[in-house]
């Protein structure tokens, strides 16, 4: 499940021939495109509670995705004679590439900086969890400060959890903008 959500480009890459050269068969659950670009053969599309082959690529995704979402929509009343008023123009919906180059760099932008907060959370984590495999930690002297650690794990657990919830919008965000 999310295999590439903490891992570097170069891990990325190397995952990824790792999962072309896999001769057996495997479940990728990713919202990165190139890596299902890379390794898919087959797709499963898992929708309105079933799970069945999708004959498409991506792009035809994309295109169903949208289609659905649209179909999601509730419908508007029919209006009565009465009540029937000058429509107001509406705002179409902006199309994928209908994003100025500013709104992509900042789209880009925010997707940076969600992974670098991401990184440096990640950076912590590993440092407190090197601290907490400590053995010597959990001496019965050393109590108050096991405390401490475990509160801080707790702590850095729901500040990693909210920071992945806001890499994955930037990144879905971001990918918008390229469809």
């Amino acid at each position: 499940d999310e295999p590439t959500n903490h891992l570097d480009l170069e891990m990325r890459h190397a995952l990824t021939l790792a999962l072309q050269d896999y001769q057996g068969a495997l479940v990728v659950v990713s919202h990165e495109r190139h890596l299902l670009k890379a390794c898919c053969d087959d797709f499963l599309l898992v929708a309105d509670g079933q799970a069945q082959p999708f004959n498409g690529d991506l792009d035809d995704y994309a295109d169903w995705l949208r289609q659905w979402r649209l179909a999601q929509q509730p419908k508007p009343e029919p209006k009565t004679a009465a009540a029937k008023k000058p429509a107001a123009p509406a705002t179409p919906a902006p199309k994928s590439g209908a994003l100025s180059n500013d709104d992509k760099k900042l789209l880009r932008k925010n997707l940076e900086k969600a992974e670098k907060h991401l990184a440096t959370l990640q950076t912590q984590q590993a440092a407190l969890e090197a601290t907490l495999a400590d053995n010597s930690l959990y001496d019965s002297s050393r109590q108050s400060e096991l405390a401490r650690a475990l509160a801080e794990k707790q702590a850095l657990d729901v500040a990693l959890a909210s920071a992945e919830e806001a890499w994955l919008a930037a990144s879905e965000a971001a990918e918008g903008a390229i469809l």
